[in-house]
């Protein structure tokens, strides 16, 4: 009764993604043994089972790397006065390997459909840095084909347009930015009326970066509550937070804002100067202004003489108030900008009255680089991508980063940490040294070696 069925045929497995082709030209994920491998080795011999009733179906064990199926099928027929007759047989598939579409693509590298641009018209690359960790937290980098480091930015490769404007969509709702795209006519079948473009897609960063110090249109510091035009970039996420080192009067400006009123850094990072805390007085109550909004909890307003480190033999102090009394001491070092000394070239900060614009800002508390290297317990992973020859300003720019990380809460819970094996674990109570990761906050890195799983053809 088995006459007409075939015993012997053929699976498409592509090995890149691992999925079996499913005629005419779907490709569906399918694990060993499992019903939907089972269903599509079946529908391979649908027609010829048309005159047989299929009681039973199975798979037969083969070694998994054997390149074979083997599926034992029992059925049963009418014959001669109704008796029925029941067979067992074994019907045997080779797995061919075939490349599926998507796989080709991905090897071929320029078949693109479409390109996201992202780019930061500044000198830092810590909002980069950011994003790569939000991109690897929320697994986006999984559909891209490939994925282009730039001096200014980076460029992602897409498949389809889809999966593109979905990249623009988080990034929109991660990081204050504006998009534009285009599209281009790569050809045109007059036959069928088909289309096909190339889309790209372009996204502008807001140009602000963590601990700069921006100067504000009049007209926005206003709308913000009168906070001094001179304010601290504390903190870039989908909004940047702004703190008045004065008030400690804090603001947070969306992209949208931000198009509206541009506004420039005053400073780059690399003119940051160090300066010593002469003596200190911590500020209990400052009265607040008409209209004044809120104020940072987290911040504590002092009164501070300082001086610079490379006029110690000197007596030229500086006073300024600051928002960092809460971990500021005489004798620490602290980096700032010496706005007292500098030629200012910003539309508004010109036309600023100068009894409104401060002798010095403070930034951030200074520590010693190499013991917080040294002591760091913990890394980041990093997307795999094509790299421009690595800079040694780029390693100083991801020390900051990771500085920033430590120092920064609400950033770091955006963030997948890992527990660094390699560096003992030392205890969480060190008050004196920099702020550090708690290790109730890391991530252990899973690795799997090849003696976990006892190395090819082994007993599972």
């Amino acid at each position: 009764i088995t006459e007409g069925i075939p015993k012997q045929g053929t699976v498409h497995f592509c090995k890149q993604c691992e999925r079996y082709l499913q005629p005419p030209g779907t490709w569906i994920q399918c694990s060993l043994e499992s019903r939907e491998l089972l269903a599509l080795c079946l529908k391979k011999i649908k027609a010829s089972l048309s005159k047989v009733r299929l009681i039973d179906a199975g798979f037969i064990w083969t070694e998994p790397h054997s390149k074979r199926l083997k599926l034992k099928l029992t059925v049963q027929k009418e014959v001669i006065n109704g008796a029925v007759l029941q067979q067992v047989f074994v019907v045997e598939y080779i797995v061919q390997s075939q490349m599926c579409e998507d796989c080709h693509r991905i090897e071929a590298k320029d078949f693109w459909k479409a390109v996201v641009q992202v780019r930061q018209k500044t000198l830092h690359k810590k909002t980069f840095y950011y994003l790569e960790q939000l991109i690897l937290k929320h697994k986006l980098h999984q559909n891209t084909l490939r994925i282009k480091e730039i001096h200014d930015g980076l460029d992602f490769y897409y498949s389809s347009k889809q999966q593109a404007q979905k990249m623009v969509d988080f990034l929109q709702c991660t990081v204050p930015s504006r998009s534009k795209s285009s599209q281009r006519l790569i050809s045109h079948d007059i036959h069928s009326n088909v289309y096909n473009y190339k889309s790209t897609f372009s996204v502008e960063i807001v140009p602000i970066c963590k601990d700069n110090v921006v100067c504000l249109s009049p007209k926005l510091a206003q709308s913000l509550g009168n906070m001094s035009q001179i304010c601290v970039c504390i903190r870039v996420t989908s909004t940047i937070h702004l703190i008045d080192p004065r008030t400690l009067q804090i603001a947070e400006i969306d992209g949208n804002t931000y198009w509206r009123h541009p506004f420039n850094s005053l400073f780059h990072p690399k003119q940051l100067e160090e300066f010593i805390i002469m003596d200190i007085n911590r500020v209990h109550e400052k009265k607040k202004g008409a209209g004044a909004g809120a104020r940072s909890t987290k911040h504590t307003l002092a009164e501070a003489w300082v001086r610079k480190t490379s006029e110690l033999d000197t007596d030229h102090q500086y006073f300024c108030c600051t928002h960092l009394g809460h971990i500021l001491n005489p004798g620490d070092l602290v980096l700032g900008f010496d706005l007292a000394n500098c030629n200012l070239n910003d539309e508004f900060a010109n036309k600023m009255n100068p009894h409104n614009i401060p002798d010095v800002v403070l930034i951030k508390k200074s520590y010693d680089r190499t013991k917080r290297q040294r002591r760091r317990n913990w890394k980041l992973k990093e997307l795999e991508r094509d790299r421009e020859a690595p800079d040694t300003d780029d390693e100083r720019q991801y020390q900051d980063f990771l500085e920033d990380l430590e120092e920064d809460e609400a950033i770091r819970k955006n963030v997948n940490i890992y527990r660094n094996a390699d560096i003992p674990v030392e205890s969480d109570t060190d008050e004196d040294g920099p702020p550090r990761i708690s290790l109730a906050e890391m991530l252990e890195d899973l690795h799997i070696s090849q003696d976990a799983t006892g190395g090819e053809g082994a007993e599972m």
